[in-house]
């Protein structure tokens, strides 16, 4: 028998887009917010097309302030959407 769960919140969801990068020698990715994820998930995107090494240094918004790394080092980018209270 399926259960309803009636706790869940009715009306429309908020939802927020992350930016979540997997970096080469990294075992887990690392998960960015920022003020506009399209532009910067448009932004690494090329750069991790390009062949010469770049550094790269972003301050999301959240737990993390400040994070640098080379851009030959992306091993995979995500742009995720996620709903939030």
């Amino acid at each position: 028998m399926v259960q309803q769960f009636n706790n869940m919140p009715q009306g429309p969801q908020k939802t927020r887009q992350a930016v979540i990068l997997f970096l080469k020698g990294s075992a887990t990715p690392v998960v960015m917010y920022f003020e506009n994820p399209q532009a910067v998930y448009a932004e690494l995107k090329q750069l991790m097309k390009s062949p010469t090494p770049v550094l790269v240094e972003k301050e999301p918004i959240g737990p993390i302030k400040r994070l640098c790394f080379i851009s030959t080092q992306i091993a995979g980018l995500v742009l995720q959407e996620e709903p939030y209270v």
